[in-house]
């Protein structure tokens, strides 16, 4: 019925980025004039802030476990781990695309990015970069001095990782590195000190994010091979289900000895029993997404990558149960 079509404002425009969700909210409910920014940030397909996210979160909690002191301070390191996550993945994105004009242009998923397409010009997305990151400043400056040097040398890795493409067949490591550094920041902001169980859960979601988005590259391996872009797809190649093996297992049992070291200390019994299912459970629903991975196929490599949110929020579920026993 006419009275059923979308309004003007809902209507998505031919300026919606390739590999985006159909009719999310940016192309369809968001006002014309943002929409280029808000797809620069990647507000668009928001897997990316959840998968930077949920290290911070796995952090608090199993802060709050290592202590047994929790209170409501943390209710805000919570909060503003969310925003600035959201906030820090767009001004990451935004940096990426930046210095990915170039080869963006030239990729068939990445030619529709705003950039590239003549959406934004580069001047305009130093300055929403730079927004973002004052923003960002603004909530990482509530937490304590140790948290907020944490903060800032997490620019490091976020400044590398566009690069590290050009020099290394293991860019996914520099991803890794950038996007979960949250664990240690927000064990940092809960505690005041940083300790090894924070380091062993940073390392278990390096190696998560190895599995995600060496799945995730194999989308780009020929358009990647034509310009000359390292990935792990490209290097692993058909042994791949082999390597996401190996991570597997480093995820599941790095996680379990952040679980060990952290819990132990003054945890009861049944919270290390309950906390322990934690890596456990996570390792089956990797498992399951190895078996179902077909790499010749875009839709499942996709649908596979966006499934991670849904793997990084199962260890919170058990943390949360061992909070409470």
């Amino acid at each position: 019925m006419q009275g059923d079509a979308p309004t003007p404002e809902e209507q998505p425009d031919q300026g919606q980025v390739s590999d985006a969700a159909r009719n999310n909210w940016v192309d369809t409910r968001a006002p014309a004039w943002s929409r280029p920014y808000l797809r620069l940030s990647r507000a668009d397909r928001p897997i990316g802030t959840w998968l930077l996210l949920i290290p911070c979160w796995w952090g608090l909690a199993l802060a709050m476990l290592w202590d047994q002191n929790p209170r409501w301070q943390d209710a805000w390191i919570f909060v503003a781990c969310a925003a600035g996550a959201w906030l820090m993945r767009g001004a990451g994105c935004t940096w990426n695309d930046i210095t990915d004009r170039d080869f963006d242009g030239r990729v068939e998923r990445t030619r529709s990015r705003p950039i590239p397409s003549g959406q934004v010009t580069v001047r305009g997305a130093v300055i929403w970069m730079v927004v973002q990151i004052a923003l960002s400043a603004l909530i990482l400056f509530s937490f304590n001095q140790a948290a907020i040097a944490m903060g800032i040398l997490a620019l490091f890795p976020v400044a590398i990782y566009p690069f590290a493409k050009r020099f290394t067949w293991w860019p996914q490591v520099f991803l890794g590195l950038a996007f979960n550094w949250g664990a240690m920041l927000a064990w940092v902001a809960h505690t005041g000190t940083l300790n090894w169980p924070a380091v062993y859960l940073y390392l278990a979601g390096i190696s998560w994010t190895l599995f995600y988005d060496t799945i995730y590259a194999h989308q780009d391996t020929e358009d990647d091979a034509l310009i000359g872009v390292k990935s792990t797809a490209r290097l692993f190649g058909s042994n791949t289900a082999l390597w996401l093996r190996r991570f597997l297992v480093a995820v599941v049992c790095l996680m379990a000895v952040a679980v060990l070291s952290a819990v132990m200390a003054n945890g009861s019994i049944p919270a290390l029993l309950l906390a322990l299912l934690a890596p456990w459970a996570m390792g089956w629903h990797l498992t399951w997404q190895l078996r179902a991975l077909d790499t010749d196929n875009n839709e499942n490599l996709l649908q596979l990558f966006r499934l991670n949110r849904d793997t990084g929020l199962i260890p919170l579920i058990f943390f949360a149960a061992a909070l409470l026993v």
